[in-house]
Parts: C-alpha cells; sequence; structure tokens
C-alpha cells in the first residue's frame, strides 16, 4: 500500500471501501475495494472529503483482480454458456441452454491447489436448466502475481474445464413386461412415470409394447423396437432374481453388450445397461423407478439425454452418495443423491 494525493490517484486499485454519505438520502459504498480509480471519479472523491487515498502500488508482474478473474473465465467458458459482468473482482457462468453439466475434476483441482486463485463449480454430471448458475471464479487478494496465473493456466491445460451438452437423444422404445400386464390383469402403470421422465429431456415414446415375461418374447420384444430405430429402448420390470423376471437375459440374448447388471444405488440396485453395437442403448429398469421419487434411472438419464456412453467404470463411482434419503419433501438435484 501506498498514500497518493486524490487528485493523481487515477489508474490505482483502492484498499478499502470509499463509504459516501449524502444526509438523508444515501449512504452505502460509493466505491468497492479494488475499485480502479479514473478520472472521472477524482470530483467524486474530492466532494467525500478525500483529500488522499491508501492504494495498492500496481508494479510489473502484478494482475488487478478483475483483469485475473477474466483470465479464470477463460479457462471455464465454454459453448452453451453466458458470463456476468466482473463484479467486486468476481465473474459467474450461467447457462444458456437446458443439458449435461460436465467438470473436469482433476483438472479443476489441479488449479485450485494453487494459492490465491479459485474456481467454485456446481456439481458436474447434472442436468442444468437454462438460466441456471454453473461457477463462479476469482483470485482472492486484490492483486496476484502474473506468474500465478500463468501456473493457473498450465494445469488447467489446453480446453476449457467445464463443459455444457445439450439434449441429443429425441425417442425412445418402451418394453412393458410382465404376464400380468399383459393380460390386462393389472394397469400398466409403470409406462407414464418412465414417459413423464423421458418428457423432461424433450425424448417422445414411438414405440410400446406388452410382451409379457417369457424370455425369447422379451427378447423379440427388444429386436422389434431396435427396428423402430428409436435413440433409447428401456425394459420395464422384470429385473429381479424370481424366476418370472427374464428381462437380463433377453436383453443379453438380442445381442447387446452388458456393461452393467446391478448398480451400487438404492433404490434401483437391479438396474442394467446395455449397447448395441450402433451405439444405441438399451436399459433394463427395475420396479422402483414406478413409485420411488428418485432411483438410479434420474442418474443415468441425463448422461443418456446428452448421448454420453456409460461405463462400468461411471456405475461403481454411484456408490457414495447413492443412497437416497427419501426425504419427506425431494429437492433433487439440488441434495447429495448421486454426488
Amino acid at each position: 500500500m501506498k498514500l497518493v494525493p486524490t487528485r493523481e490517484a487515477e489508474g490505482h486499485v483502492l484498499c478499502h471501501d470509499m463509504t459516501q454519505i449524502i444526509p438523508g438520502q444515501y449512504k452505502d459504498a460509493r466505491f468497492r475495494k479494488g475499485h480502479v480509480v479514473r478520472r472521472e471519479d477524482i470530483p467524486v472523491l474530492l466532494s467525500m472529503g478525500k483529500e488522499h487515498l491508501y492504494v495498492w502500488e500496481l508494479v510489473p508482474g502484478m494482475v488487478h483482480e478483475n483483469d485475473a478473474a477474466e483470465r479464470l473465465r477463460a479457462l471455464c467458458q465454454n459453448q452453451g454458456m453466458e458470463r456476468s459482468a466482473v463484479k467486486e473482482g468476481k465473474i459467474e457462468l450461467t447457462a444458456a441452454a437446458d443439458g449435461l453439466f460436465l467438470v473436469d475434476r482433476r483438472r479443476l483441482n489441479a488449479v485450485n491447489a494453487l494459492e490465491d486463485v479459485m474456481i467454485a463449480t456446481r456439481h458436474g454430471g447434472t442436468p442444468v436448466r437454462k438460466g441456471d448458475k454453473l461457477a463462479g471464479m476469482r483470485v482472492i487478494p486484490l492483486v496476484i502475481e502474473e506468474e500465478t496465473l500463468r501456473r493457473a493456466e498450465t494445469a488447467a491445460g489446453g480446453k476449457p474445464l467445464l463443459e455444457l451438452l445439450p439434449w441429443k437423444l429425441k425417442t425412445a422404445a418402451i418394453i412393458t413386461t410382465g404376464s400380468e400386464v399383459a393380460k390386462g390383469l393389472i394397469q400398466d402403470s409403470f409406462t407414464p412415470v418412465v414417459e413423464k421422465k423421458l418428457a423432461e429431456f424433450g425424448i417422445q415414446t414411438i414405440h410400446h409394447c406388452l410382451p409379457g415375461d417369457d424370455i425369447e418374447a422379451v427378447k423379440n420384444a427388444v429386436l422389434e423396437a431396435k427396428a423402430a430405430h428409436p435413440d433409447l429402448i428401456l425394459c420395464t420390470g422384470g429385473m429381479s432374481v424370481d424366476p418370472d423376471d427374464n428381462t437380463p437375459g433377453a436383453v443379453k440374448r438380442s445381442g447387446a453388450r452388458i456393461v452393467a447388471y446391478g448398480a451400487p444405488v438404492l433404490p434401483g440396485a437391479m438396474f442394467l445397461l446395455g449397447y448395441f453395437q450402433d451405439g444405441t442403448p438399451v436399459a433394463g429398469l427395475p420396479g422402483c423407478v414406478m413409485y420411488a421419487k428418485r432411483t438410479i434411472f434420474d442418474l443415468v438419464l441425463p448422461k443418456l439425454a446428452a448421448g454420453v456412453p456409460i461405463t462400468r467404470e461411471d456405475i461403481t463411482v454411484l456408490g457414495e452418495g447413492g443412497l437416497c434419503l427419501s426425504c419427506e419433501v425431494c429437492t433433487y438435484p439440488n441434495c447429495g443423491f448421486g454426488k
């Protein structure tokens, strides 16, 4: 810090807030800490009785917090994101469209491991809507060493830390298993639930059938659904270990490559996911999807809708955070489930 005459303060950075008081009208910070004094600010400061100011002395190799925030923003911002104006050294990013928000955790951690810089994001792998806040970034001090920013840029690598993928899948086929449903003994209450969840991502059901429980019939239903060329095939029910639950075997016989049968998630342990050779995903949904507020289906559907391939590892890591607490008032996705 140094003390300078106000008339000579143009271009300097204020070290603290400068409060202006107009009796009966105004009392607040007229200039915030970190503000760069402009020529037009000088008469205002003098009218506030500020003949001298404490300022940061900018020297070569040092960067103001506003300029530093811009450089951190450049490490994060990607297509489908909008930025705020820089305010008090901070910039925020918001979603310009609905989609799947992704974070490169390893590179983000490498940047945040450096002193005096910070980038905070919402959880990656989650669905967002247009206007949702995605991230905020700033540096800690008013001025920061250029070398620190260079190290942050090196740690971030050559591409943005964040992604926003728009929904890609448009159509789905639903195969509702169960002889009791096929025979009309009970009403199909599973399909409407699934269709509602799909609609949240702009996915329309173009094929639906009721093959019963026979493993060959279910297999043939999967192949018939595939022939309708949907972007996604879903089999509802028949996922447990009961003798009549043949969906996993039928999906395997259809020629799909099984990624996982079973997931460390409750509700949803009996979930199945596979892919056909052309990349079309096929999933087996356990009965809990029909009645539980949130399940494994809610965790994987955003990635499926965005066209992101799901691996066995992606399923495995859901274990931590994979226990839904069945809160009386559900706030998903603004909770710890699946994170």
